[in-house]
């Protein structure tokens, strides 16, 4: 195990790196990554003909969690960012690493889910579209790319998903517009034929989630509390911009998307609905636009999120609330914590495929999110000063929102439901063991 000495070491946390502009990119090239690419076509398909309008519900939804953490972030900015919060709340002890783990596991989820969008849209410049390692070999590589840029340090990354994220949302805005245009403002995904096909209530809460997890990226930012100038104020203002940002974003893509195709066709392509909805409105030349767009989106959204979850791995390190391997690889803590991020990213990359990954990952989030809020009003109600009611209500929504998802996933997909439960049960039974362990030691 690493010593105190080794671990003091490895922190490369320095203050005032990172601008308010840096920090919303940074935002922003994590939440504009996967989350329109690949989730437009899966909430279609669970919302029906409504669906641009569930992204709405999803800001709103997502609004109210992000006033925790605005207040948190406020009260104690820091690099530990949510295992910071989750600490101040529940102590050193199991709880908090928990929360902090999940979250962990959903940012990596996350990551392979960018990575795997990545490998998505490339192919459908070519005929092998349906290659399945053809998308897992693209999506590593990505994963080692932003490995290699993570390595070059916080100026890297923050030049770079500042570089990204300008050219991303012009072009993305660019294609929303220009495709409701050409479409001449009119939804047919509103009006189509849904086959038969009924839409009803728990299928449109249930698409909530994924909106939300679309929206996710926003938590990032805390884990740069420490390194933001001015973390005080500019950590819920990186929050608050990249948000209202986004949701802008999201919903006119989703308009276009719904302007240029038929329901159907989009729950067909629902892994790559943007690159087929750009073949009607532009003809070949959206087609490598939309592809060039979902590029750089992953590559920034990867490189993003790998620079936030890594540091957050190294402050449960440094909370000694997880056990650290040196394994002789070279290099401090820091970039130990990035090795390890990125090889199970590259593992769930290979082995689940677009629409469990989200899943996964949503569910996680969600649980996180309940813990968050709930230790802020219940824990930290005198230290931090936050409207308890808004609170409430964020945390009804999520419960809402989660339990209409998982009963939709119980029946379509059981296996999702496993893999969260066993996911669930070796987190707690490893912290619980590992913490024993560490106070018998």
């Amino acid at each position: 195990m690493a010593t105190k000495s080794s671990i003091n070491k490895s922190a490369r946390y320095k203050k005032n790196s990172l601008s308010l502009a840096g920090a919303i990119s940074m935002g922003t090239a994590v939440i504009i990554g996967a989350g329109i690419f690949a989730l437009t076509g899966q909430i279609a398909e669970l919302a029906g003909p409504l669906f641009p309008l569930i992204f709405i519900v999803g800001a709103i939804v997502t609004a109210f969690s992000a006033y925790s953490y605005v207040r948190l972030s406020n009260t104690f900015p820091s690099a530990g960012g949510i295992a910071m919060f989750l600490k101040e709340a529940y102590g050193m002890g199991a709880i908090t690493a928990v929360g902090a783990l999940l979250m962990y596991f959903s940012m990596v989820i996350n990551e392979s889910l960018v990575a795997r969008t990545f490998g998505t849209y490339v192919l459908q410049l070519f005929d092998a579209a349906k290659s399945g390692w053809l998308v897992s070999l693209l999506g590593v590589g990505l994963l080692i790319f932003a490995f290699i840029i993570n390595i070059l340090g916080n100026k890297a990354v923050s030049k770079v998903s500042l570089l990204f994220s300008v050219f991303k949302i012009g072009g993305i805005a660019v294609f929303a517009l220009a495709g409701l245009w050409l479409s001449g403002f009119s939804l047919e995904s509103f009006s189509a034929d849904t086959g038969g096909v009924e839409y009803g209530l728990t299928g449109t809460v249930a698409a909530v989630a994924l909106a939300i997890l679309a929206y996710k990226g926003f938590t990032t930012i805390t884990n740069s509390g420490s390194e933001i100038k001015q973390p005080h104020k500019n950590v819920g203002r990186a929050i608050i911009f990249s948000l209202a940002i986004c949701v802008v974003v999201y919903f006119l893509v989703a308009l276009a998307v719904a302007g240029n195709l038929p329901l159907p066709e989009i729950i067909q392509s629902k892994n790559f609905a943007l690159a087929e909805a750009a073949r009607p409105a532009f003809g070949n030349f959206g087609l490598w636009f939309t592809v060039m767009l979902a590029v750089v989106a992953t590559i920034s959204s990867v490189i993003a999120s790998s620079f936030a979850v890594s540091r957050m791995l190294a402050m449960l390190t440094e909370m000694k609330l997880v056990p650290h391997r040196h394994f002789h690889l070279p290099g401090d803590i820091q970039t130990h914590t990035l090795i390890y991020t990125l090889t199970i990213a590259i593992f769930l990359t290979i082995f689940f495929d677009l629409s469990r990954i989200a899943s996964l990952g949503a569910i996680f989030y969600l649980i996180m999110d309940i813990m968050v809020h709930w230790g802020l009003i219940h824990k930290l109600k005198d230290k931090v000063k936050a409207n308890r009611y808004i609170i409430i209500t964020a945390i009804v929504l999520d419960v809402i929102v989660l339990g209409a998802f998982l009963i939709m996933k119980a029946s379509s997909d059981p296996f999702i439901i496993y893999s969260a439960i066993v996911g669930l049960v070796a987190i707690l039974g490893f912290e619980r063991f590992y913490l024993r362990s560490k106070q018998k030691g």
